[in-house]
């Protein structure tokens, strides 16, 4: 098939295109006990072919001078409860991203929105209160926290005071074990409302075998917020636009990485926020930069990757970006087949759920 075709036949995928019926039971609530041992499938671009393994396998893919990318990033218990203070009424406040530590200033959903305006005073437990300074959206309100806490310590606080922001879909509620099951053993850098999913399924001992097989791992950081979570709406994915994250590349990685690549060895991704965050800081050359800023690089079929030669990637859900971003990786054909053989064979889905290695 010519190039010409094949971006003729990538340019008519809508989104219906993503969608795809699972068995309700396959959705994981929990992750897999002891991590490593989550299923594991191994899926060859080259030729289609479909190997059922283990994560605790992965170590056999890597080899001397290969570097596994992972996502640093932290998830912040950003789930609280509240009353408002005028009317009593329970309020849920979903803290989406700081905006100002100085002068405790967050983004956050509140629900229900409608009983939440300008100038209300919300209280959370242990005498902790919030006013509510602005109306961002229909949604959202910016909120000051009232309180002589330094950043950190209003932090600790926080962290104490909320719940993992664990996928509604799960249809449970958060635990407090949550706050170690929905972080990764790479987390070092606060900012996420929502996990690197790919690397749950680590722990220092299968890091250490990743290494001692003589590959490096380097970090990324990439801020996931509620676009993990919001549904894309619009039929024509060119339309799509995806909610602007946090990002950096340090200088080591794209050292590494750039070395790895000009020496014939394999970069694997781990995770699609990882692809994020490697596609958006490409040099002139299409090799990995330095790099901090913003990013709402949106990632579907077609794309050209510059840096990953293979993908390690949880079940996505249907109509997800993080799905479509598989779809440019692997290509269409072979993510429906790999989708269709995972219901098959009873894979678990989704955040907590069981992996998948593309080569």
């Amino acid at each position: 098939m010519s190039l010409a075709t094949t971006q003729l036949l990538y340019q008519s995928l809508r989104l219906r295109d993503f969608d795809f019926e699972y068995p309700r039971e396959l959705v994981a609530a929990y992750p897999a006990e002891p991590r490593e041992s989550a299923r594991l499938m191994v899926v060859d671009r080259a030729t289609g072919a479909i190997a059922h393994r283990s994560v605790r396998d992965l170590p056999e893919y890597f080899g001397a001078g290969d570097v596994l990318v992972v996502n640093d990033t932290m998830v912040s218990p950003a789930r609280l409860r509240a009353t408002k203070t005028e009317t009593g009424a329970g309020i849920e406040v979903f803290l989406v991203r700081e905006l100002n530590a100085q002068h405790r200033l967050w983004d956050a959903l509140v629900d229900p929105a409608r009983k939440v305006r300008v100038g209300n005073r919300l209280e959370f437990a242990d005498g902790l209160a919030a006013e509510v300074m602005d109306k961002t959206t229909s949604r959202t309100r910016t909120l000051r926290f009232i309180t002589d806490l330094l950043p950190t310590d209003l932090y600790l606080r926080l962290d104490a005071l909320g719940e993992a922001p664990i996928p509604p879909y799960l249809r449970r509620a958060a635990e407090a074990a949550d706050k170690v099951r929905y972080q990764t053993v790479f987390a070092r850098h606060r900012g996420a409302v929502a996990a690197p999913t790919a690397g749950l399924h680590f722990t220092p001992a299968l890091v250490r075998a990743v290494e001692s097989a003589g590959a490096a791992v380097a970090p990324v950081t990439l801020h996931a917020g509620l676009g993990a979570f919001e549904p894309v709406e619009t039929e024509d994915l060119s339309k799509h636009r995806v909610v602007t994250e946090a990002f950096a590349v340090p200088e080591a990685t794209a050292e590494r990485v750039n070395a790895a690549l000009a020496g014939g060895h394999v970069v694997t991704a781990c995770g699609t926020t990882v692809l994020r965050a490697t596609e958006s800081a490409l040099s002139a050359t299409r090799r990995l930069k330095a790099a901090s800023g913003w990013t709402d690089r949106f990632i579907y079929p077609p794309h050209d990757f510059h840096v990953a030669g293979r993908l390690l990637t949880n079940f996505q859900r249907p109509r997800s970006t993080r799905l479509m971003a598989v779809g440019a990786f692997m290509g269409m054909d072979l993510l429906r087949h790999a989708y269709e053989e995972a219901v098959t064979h009873e894979y678990r889905l989704f955040s907590f759920g069981d992996a998948m290695l593309v080569l």
